[in-house]
């Protein structure tokens, strides 16, 4: 990001040594373009990748069914129990539910994630 702004401000200034009358002849869209270039730049590393993504966990969101596996965003992993609108019920334990908003659902999870291994405090692997 600081050699974009850096690059900007290199094609933004003229040059000290430039002449006056030189400066006048340059005029119109040339005086623009470096700021439509950063306008492009900023659509298509930032902008667009971000409408992207929201589009995808919207869809992931709306596709939720009784039975997926989710984690929530803070940290929670259970089974979807009910769909009720912008709310779903969620399966903690076998005597738990909870209610969740359907937006703080991260990911749909496959398989338990109970059952991944574990790294032990001195290296080595557990099953």
């Amino acid at each position: 990001m600081k050699f974009l702004a850096l690059a900007v401000v290199f094609i933004s200034v003229q040059p000290l040594w430039a002449s006056s009358e030189r400066s006048a002849q340059g005029g119109g869209l040339m005086t623009f373009a470096p700021l439509i270039a950063i306008v492009g730049i900023f659509y298509f590393l930032l902008i667009r990748p971000q409408q992207k993504q929201a589009k995808e966990h919207t869809r992931m969101v709306n596709e939720l069914k009784r039975g997926d596996r989710i984690l929530t965003q803070g940290g929670l992993y259970g089974t979807v129990h009910a769909v009720k609108g912008k709310v779903i019920e969620v399966k903690i334990s076998e005597e738990t539910k909870v209610l969740i908003a359907k937006s703080f659902v991260t990911q749909v999870v496959q398989g338990d994630p109970a059952a991944e291994a574990e790294v032990v405090s001195n290296g080595v692997v557990k099953a």
